[in-house]
Formats: structure tokens, C-alpha cells, sequence
């Protein structure tokens, strides 16, 4: 099934069932502007289909946020963009090399934070890292010192610099994981639930470390349940919901492609709601004011027959579905959709 809707004049499209979000494969292998491509990607575990045919496109540029209800696919499917699992069906390019051949070749330019960090817990935090850094084929042996301190100070751990892995916290050892991605400027970052046992300050904290990879041109994917987390950070977004990409584009356009509606302010809701009602205009009342239905109407419309009405009106603001409202109704066809939230849960 299609819906089509328009955003600021431009039409946008969204699909949904399966094998939606995916577009028609370009012959002759990746476009230079995707920093990574999946076509046709399928994995199988022992006859249960974990991931069924992931079309993705991820902009290089861009902040790309992975959604989807537990058990969706997101982080089989990151494990298999990385070469960490070698997928039943279907390619992957990732920074312009096929997956898993070209792993030798793509990953010391992508920094990678998948399931949780694992670190040896007698080590300090730097100790840690400099044996991670010691593994970097883009770092010379003599800027590791360095390194580690940067990295440490990027993510807010350099106070917790002499305690031992075994004594941080789950927040912390999320930070320090975060830390070993980046170790050396990436091209590409995906991090697979980055915000797992943060406190709000620690949320925060990761929220401005991917503002700035993303002001710095890096390429950020991210996989989350936190709607307002991708709402905040991405630009993208991909919707994963029983294996399938059911929709997939920036984030702006897909939030306008949902039911469009204009918040009015006016002191007469009454002689308004009449007006609007009486030119066949669906109009409500909420407690910001009204809210009118522009699917078969205009703002300018609705302004215009407020006012010929005499009605006054102090403001008019155009609303946008929210992040919940479209998965909501990207997959509300099965319970799966409790499981996204605003708030740390179980993954």
C-alpha cells in the first residue's frame, strides 16, 4: 500500500507492507553518495527469518536512525552492514566496498558501537583503549596517548580515567565503548543502541557527540526504540518491523506526508469551529485551540474564511505528525508497536 502526501510543495511518498522503503536497484554497484547500500538482504537462523529482503539506502552525510520494536532485525542487520555476520541472501556495500570481502578496506574508516561494549574489566578505561587504539591501522603508535585522552574527554570519562572497566557503571561502559569508535575520524559511525543505561545527562552527552560527527560530515547510523532520541538527532530514518523495511527518506518529509493539520488561536471557538464547519472545513477543539484538517483544504483557505467570518485570529501553526503517530501507523497492525518508547526499556 501507498500513501502520498506533499510537504512545502514537494511530493513525498510512503510505503508500507512488505518490501516498502525499497527502491529500484541501480546496475553497476553503489552510488558514490550512499555511504551504505543493502539490496535483497536476508538472514536466516536455523529456518527462523531474522531479516527478509532490507532494501537500505543510507546518505552519505547523513544521520540515519534504525527503528524498529524488539526482535525487528535492526541489530542482525547492523552485524551483517559490518561483516559480522555473513547474510543467507542479498549484498551490502559499505563506503563503496562489497561486504564481507571488502571488510579490510571499508572498516578502519567505520567506527562501531554493536550490542554493548566488552572490555577486559581489570584494565582502566585508557588501558582499554590504548589496546584497541594499538589494533587502529590509521593510527601511528606514537598519536595513540593522544588519542585516548581526546577520545576520553569527547565522551566524559577523563575524571574516571584511573578506575578499572570492572567498576563502571552500565552508562559508563557505554561511553567508553562509544570512546573506542572514536578513537580515529570515521567516515561512518553506527552505534547500536548508544543510549542503553544512560542517565538524561549521559543522553544528552550523546546526543552533542553525534551533532558534531554530523556537523564534521561524518556519516551516523544509529539504532534505537527512543523515538525522541531520533526525533532529536536524525535526519533519516529507516522503519524495520518483523525483518522488512516498511518505510525509509529524511525524517522532515515523511513526519509532513502524515495527516496535515494547522493549530489556530482564537479567542472565538465557537463562531469558528461554525465558519469553518460551514465551508465543509473538519475542524476540532483542543486545548491549544483548533485544530483544522488541511487534507482538503489550504492554511491560506482557512485563514482567509476566519477572517471573512470576523472571527479573530491571534496565530496559526502548522503541525506535523510526531514520530510516534507514524510508526503508529507503520505497524499497527500487530502489538509490536508497545515496545516503542520515550523512555529507556528492554530492547
Amino acid at each position: 500500500m501507498t500513501q502520498t502526501g506533499t510537504a512545502g510543495g514537494t511530493a513525498v511518498e510512503i510505503r508500507t507492507g512488505v518490501g516498502a522503503g525499497q527502491p529500484a536497484p541501480t546496475p553497476g554497484g553503489p552510488e558514490p553518495e550512499l555511504a551504505v547500500r543493502s539490496r535483497g538482504l536476508r538472514k536466516t537462523f536455523r529456518g527462523t527469518v531474522a531479516v527478509d529482503h532490507v532494501d537500505l539506502d543510507v546518505p552519505a552525510g547523513c544521520v540515519l536512525g534504525m527503528l524498529g520494536p524488539n526482535g525487528s532485525g535492526k541489530t542482525t542487520t547492523i552485524r551483517m552492514l559490518l561483516g559480522l555476520v555473513r547474510p543467507t541472501e542479498g549484498e551490502v556495500w559499505l563506503l563503496g566496498q562489497a561486504m564481507p570481502d571488502g571488510a579490510a578496506h571499508a572498516l578502519p574508516r567505520v567506527g562501531a558501537l554493536v550490542e554493548g561494549p566488552g572490555f577486559h574489566p581489570y584494565l582502566s578505561g585508557p588501558d582499554n583503549l590504548r589496546r584497541v587504539a594499538a589494533a587502529e591501522p590509521l593510527l601511528p603508535t606514537k598519536a595513540i596517548n593522544g588519542a585516548v585522552a581526546d577520545a576520553l574527554e569527547r565522551v566524559g570519562l577523563t575524571d574516571a580515567r584511573n578506575r578499572r572497566y570492572r567498576a563502571y557503571s552500565l552508562g559508563m561502559k557505554q561511553r567508553l565503548g562509544l570512546a573506542a569508535a572514536l578513537l580515529v575520524p570515521r567516515e561512518l559511525v553506527i552505534l547500536d543502541e548508544p543510549t542503553n543505561g544512560l542517565d538524561p545527562a549521559g543522553t544528552r552527552e550523546i546526543r552533542r557527540v553525534i551533532a558534531e560527527l554530523h556537523a564534521a560530515g561524518t556519516t551516523v547510523l544509529v539504532s534505537s526504540h527512543l523515538l525522541s532520541e531520533v526525533e532529536a538527532t536524525c535526519t533519516h530514518v529507516a522503519v524495520l518491523h518483523k525483518g522488512n523495511v516498511v518505510a525509509q527518506g529524511e525524517l522532515a518529509p515523511l513526519l509532513e506526508a502524515g495527516n496535515p493539520t494547522l493549530l489556530v488561536s482564537t479567542p472565538a471557538h465557537t463562531e469558528a469551529v461554525e465558519a469553518l464547519r460551514d465551508n465543509r472545513i473538519g475542524v476540532r477543539i483542543v486545548a491549544d485551540g483548533l485544530l483544522v484538517d488541511l487534507a482538503g483544504t489550504s492554511a491560506p483557505v482557512v485563514v482567509e474564511t476566519l477572517v471573512r467570518a470576523g472571527v479573530p485570529v491571534h496565530e496559526v501553526r502548522r503541525q506535523r505528525a510526531d514520530l510516534e503517530e507514524l510508526f503508529a501507523r507503520l505497524t499497527e497492525s500487530t502489538p509490536d508497536t508497545t515496545e516503542f518508547s520515550d523512555s529507556e526499556g528492554t530492547r
